[in-house]
């Protein structure tokens, strides 16, 4: 079923519950996992992180190059461009033009992005481009400081007030810290996460490195997030997995704000490096780049099937990829 749906309005995210709390939770998110891996998709999708995690193997050379400059987007002709990508600059020639800026997450590199970047660029968007960043980031607040530079200067370069950011893992959180605290929402109209652990991960308490200390639930930084963002005026769209290993619990990447526009998408059985490269993934942010106007809201269905229901867990609207 095309749902054309309004942005989410949730809780604050709770403090880390630690103690009996954190381990309640843990068997919960534990128990879900198992019988998801115990399911034909779940081993599917167990097998595509495999893959998933070979390819960035053999790919991350090449994201230590410098990559592409601005892209000039598609110019004054058409006749070049294929069906798909005419459609959307027919449809919405802002859309199309909008730059998107892919962020990518701890101990990566942009080359995490090559297949979503093709899928974007296939479906009509002219700028598309990924950044670099240090992987000895310590302090996400540092790296959100460097992801203000490049936004000031895609901006600066390619002539349009607002862009679109696509952050993955550690990359969403950065872009989130620049929205809310850096006042960043003046420059991005959209921010999709891609398995950010937008409440922590419990894998951060294995090692003591600053920039893990962060990632902790209930952090110093964690609650700095959590705290007041009154007119913020980015909209976000967050995809979540049950099977992300990389985000403990799963249910931590989804974003969870009373102050902040949030639409929940939730994978069941997508690994946390898979989801840059799922074709459902690319084609749901396609769709909701495509279809927002100057508000960030929906104004015509999108082309990518999502079917929606109520979590009754947490009271909030969630959208679910079946």
């Amino acid at each position: 079923m095309t749902v054309a749906h309004p942005s989410v309005r949730q809780r604050p995210a709770p403090a880390d519950p630690g103690g009996d709390g954190r381990l309640r939770v843990l068997a919960r998110d534990g128990a879900t996992r198992a019988r998801r891996l115990a399911s034909p998709t779940g081993v599917a999708g167990a097998t595509v992180e495999s893959l998933s995690w070979a390819a960035r193997v053999a790919l991350y050379p090449l994201g230590i190059v410098a990559g592409p400059g601005v892209d000039e987007g598609h110019g004054y002709r058409i006749e070049h461009l294929s069906p798909g990508q005419r459609s959307l600059i027919l449809h919405d020639l802002e859309a199309a033009g909008t730059p998107i800026l892919l962020v990518h997450g701890l101990i990566d590199n942009r080359s995490t992005f090559v297949l979503l970047r093709r899928a974007l660029k296939r479906r009509g968007f002219g700028t598309v481009v990924a950044m670099n960043y240090s992987i000895l980031t310590r302090d996400v607040r540092v790296a959100a400081a460097r992801l203000a530079q490049e936004v000031d200067a895609l901006v600066e370069q390619t002539g349009y007030e607002r862009i679109h950011v696509v952050g993955h893992s550690l990359g969403g959180l950065i872009a989130r810290y620049y929205v809310q605290r850096l006042g960043g929402d003046s420059r991005v109209h959209t921010l999709v996460t891609l398995g950010t652990p937008h409440g922590g991960t419990e894998l951060a308490r294995l090692l003591g490195t600053p920039i893990l200390r962060q990632l902790r639930p209930g952090s110093p930084l964690m609650q700095e997030l959590a705290g007041p963002a009154t007119g913020c005026r980015t909209r976000f769209v967050c995809w979540w997995s049950e099977l992300d290993e990389a985000v403990v619990p799963a249910r931590n990447a989804m974003l969870v704000h009373d102050d902040l526009a949030v639409t929940n998408i939730r994978l069941r059985s997508a690994g946390h490096l898979s989801l840059p490269n799922l074709p459902n993934v690319a084609a749901g942010i396609a769709g909701t780049l495509a279809m927002l106007d100057a508000d960030g809201d929906v104004t015509t269905a999108s082309v990518t099937p999502l079917t929606t229901r109520a979590d009754r867990r947490n009271g909030s609207g969630v959208l679910y990829y079946e």
